[in-house]
């Protein structure tokens, strides 16, 4: 019998679409017609492999009014949003626009009767293994550079949002991409382990849970493959008492609930000076209201529902033991919160928290936040630390210098002043602690998918 993916959509918990699993035979080929194109790729100066890179994004952009709908049968996110095209662009532009110089042999000081430098060569094959939360945005931070590092790249993608593997293949014919260089396999997890632990891929991307970066992990043992992991997240802000509240609050409103809170760098925690918290609460709290829940397909609607009812159940879970345990609720969601078995549910600010709750301490990834006053910057970074994650961290305030001082004692990947929630291609995208290991985006990025070779040439 053979074996499928489907995909229950979050909008009505129907099939919205089901593929077949790549066997054994269909893996093995993939790898050897990547094998063989990466050869010839590497030919291919950096200059030409922007000419297809840019016609690739071109492609991809063109089908987005098709691609805004299946995200939202796939993973619930609003149509109202116009899917990942702004996000998606200016990341693979950026990526292009700089391969030339980050690729670049960077040449050592003058030395009589030498000449030294080191290159940057390709790796090989990498694999990227990408999530549905963002399944364009996350995808792009890898394969365009990948590509443009001279590699191949196969594409697994997270079985709630198969289709856009698929996109990504179309588009990727269109651009004339040469035969082999970019495959997108449907794999179940058992082979994907497999061919990672094959000794056939030389980098994995991964962005996930953090015991799935352990799987990944043990997959590779032993191969001596690179690693990208862009695992768990529970990333705070904190708002101090020069802050513009009324910004803060708009931002960090959007930062907390913005795709149903199922964003890697969303905010799950706020830490407010005492002498702003009464204002900066009403405040979000007002906002708050406004992000309605609904059919995302609705061009209403703000608030979707949540990828899968698993997800949107540890979310209710979380809420109800804060509750239990003396927070206070401020939405009261028209959804109840018992009701189990509902990817639907409404957004939710908690007062009245601590770190001896769940919900300030492990990962959410849903639309709830919780919101703490705290006497100053140091009880502010103490608590900011108090976790086993660190992607992002914002700090909202007057005093940029302030910022940068606490911001260097957070545990984190990057710290953000007056904005969150948003990735610079131009800065590299990086964690600490259980959020993974590895960087991309920036010219960082492009060192992560390549290696380095030295030249040290004498004359005689």
């Amino acid at each position: 019998m053979t074996e499928t993916v489907k995909i229950i959509s979050p909008i009505d918990g129907r099939v919205y679409a089901e593929r077949k699993i790549a066997g054994a035979a269909e893996i093995e080929t993939a790898v050897a017609k990547a094998k063989a194109a990466r050869r010839a790729w590497s030919e291919v100066t950096v200059r030409e492999r922007a000419k297809f890179l840019n016609h690739f994004v071109d492609a991809l952009l063109s089908k987005n009014d098709e691609i805004v709908p299946e995200l939202a049968w796939q993973m619930g996110r609003p149509i109202r949003f116009g899917g990942e095209k702004k996000g998606v662009e200016e990341r693979s532009r950026h990526m292009i626009d700089i391969a030339e110089a980050a690729l670049a042999p960077s040449m050592r000081p003058d030395k009589p009767g030498f000449k030294r430098w080191i290159a940057r060569e390709p790796l090989g094959t990498v694999m990227v293994i990408a999530p549905w939360n963002y399944p364009f945005l996350t995808a792009v931070n890898s394969i365009v550079p990948g590509l443009m590092a001279g590699n191949a790249v196969i594409l697994k993608h997270a079985s709630q949002t198969l289709l856009v593997g698929e996109r990504f293949a179309e588009a990727m014919k269109a651009a004339g991409l040469p035969d082999g260089l970019f495959q997108n396999l449907v794999l179940n997890h058992a082979d994907t382990e497999k061919l990672i632990a094959s000794g056939q891929i030389d980098h994995i991307n991964f962005t996930g849970s953090v015991e799935g970066g352990r799987r990944i992990e043990r997959a590779a043992a032993g191969t001596f493959a690179t690693l990208g992991l862009e695992l768990g997240g529970k990333d705070p802000a904190y708002v101090r008492p020069d802050a513009a509240l009324d910004n803060a609050v708009e931002n960090l409103v959007d930062g907390s609930f913005f795709n149903s809170g199922q964003s890697c760098c969303g905010v799950e925690r706020i830490y407010v000076h005492a002498a702003v918290y009464d204002k900066f609460v009403e405040g979000f709290v007002e906002n708050a209201k406004g992000w309605t829940l609904g059919n995302p397909l609705d061009a209403a609607t703000v608030v979707g529902p949540m990828a899968n009812a698993k997800g949107a159940d540890l979310v209710r879970e979380q809420t109800l033991e804060a509750l239990r345990k003396g927070a206070r609720s401020h939405l009261n969601s028209r959804h109840d919160l018992d009701k189990d078995g509902s990817p639907y549910l409404a957004p939710e600010v908690l007062t009245n928290v601590n770190h001896q709750m769940a919900v300030m301490r492990e990962e959410s990834f849903g639309p709830v936040v919780g919101i703490m006053k705290v006497a100053d910057d140091e009880e502010a970074i103490t608590l900011m630390n108090d976790s086993p994650y660190g992607l992002t961290a914002s700090i909202w305030t007057a005093d940029l210098d302030a910022a940068a001082r606490i911001g260097a004692r957070v545990e984190t990947g990057t710290v953000f002043a007056n904005r969150c929630d948003y990735l610079d291609p131009a800065l590299v995208w990086t964690g600490v602690k259980d959020t993974g290991k590895g960087g991309g985006l920036s010219e960082i990025g492009y060192h992560n998918l390549t290696q380095p070779k030295s030249y040290h040439l004498k004359e005689v």
